[in-house]
């Protein structure tokens, strides 16, 4: 995957992104299905290796967040890119509409606790980012009970500082975040709510809701380019994924996940005089 630049998908962080510019058809350079498929193998080995290290050095977490439109393929890039890695260092949430008990909390509240320790990989399907998207573009914020005095011009800005704010306290504790917009044209939405439609086994993906929410379409594109420019920092930038080809995205996305860890430098741990002692004591116990 040398030839992929995962810079070109890199977010500026000087607050200026045009996400309409963004074409969500990649450039993949003649990719084949062969070529596709060989090249996810070596990086799903290249991942399973570095999780191991990850583990075993105990220092550092990553989380990763998914954010996108309806259908644009977070559950299968999940099921593809960490299709090698042991599922006992990955938890993966995919966060629904709140609970009382959540609501009743500040709105980081659920997401926070369910961050990853160290030495493990958490996936947020959707995530808090969903704060200053569903609830913006859908007007849900007097569900969430706040003073009157907190409902004014400069909430959503407050929830963008916010979130800045504890990405870098993550950051700062170890804790990695890499975050991925997976960009489809609407067209292509449409092709694929169609084939939920016309195929029976994949019937139970469609929702009524899914329908409207593609009517707020154009809400929710301004919303998303807010969210890129606002919340892409030097600490956290985001990615957007060109996912119209479902391939070449997911391919771009583990090769941003491979750097990100082996810019960790992880390590095995050193071990001790005592240690290794017991671990030639064992051995000796073993052969006799």
């Amino acid at each position: 995957m040398d030839w992929i630049d995962t810079e070109a998908y890199r977010v500026p962080t000087n607050g200026r992104f045009d996400l309409s510019s963004q074409d969500p058809d990649p450039k993949d350079n003649g990719l084949s299905k062969s070529q596709a498929e060989e090249l996810s193998r070596e990086g799903v080995k290249r991942l399973a290796e570095l999780q191991n290290v990850l583990y075993a050095d105990g220092r550092h977490g990553l989380l990763i967040l998914l954010q996108a439109t309806d259908a644009a393929g977070k559950d299968s890039t999940i099921k593809h890119v960490m299709s090698g890695v042991n599922p006992q260092g990955v938890k993966v949430y995919s966060f629904k509409q709140p609970s009382a008990e959540e609501l009743s909390h500040n709105w980081l509240w659920r997401y926070s606790s369910r961050v990853p320790a160290r030495g493990f990989i958490g996936i947020f399907n959707r995530s808090y980012y969903e704060e200053v998207l569903v609830v913006k573009v859908r007007d849900l914020i007097g569900q969430q009970r706040l003073p009157p005095k907190l409902l004014g011009d400069d909430l959503w800005k407050l929830r963008y500082e916010d979130i800045n704010a504890f990405e870098r306290h993550l950051i700062n504790n170890g804790i990695l975040v890499v975050k991925f917009f997976l960009n489809i044209s609407k067209t292509e939405q449409r092709r694929r709510f169609l084939r939920r439609l016309n195929q029976p086994a994949r019937n139970w993906k469609f929702s009524s809701s899914d329908l409207k929410e593609r009517d707020s379409w154009d809400a929710y594109q301004k919303a998303f380019e807010k969210m890129l420019c606002k919340t892409s920092s030097v600490h956290a930038p985001w990615y957007c994924i060109p996912m119209n080809r479902k391939k070449f995205g997911r391919l771009v996305i583990m090769k941003i996940i491979i750097e990100a860890l082996e810019a960790m430098n992880l390590s095995y741990p050193v071990l001790t005089t005592q240690q290794r002692a017991t671990i030639d004591f064992a051995r000796q116990h073993i052969n006799n």
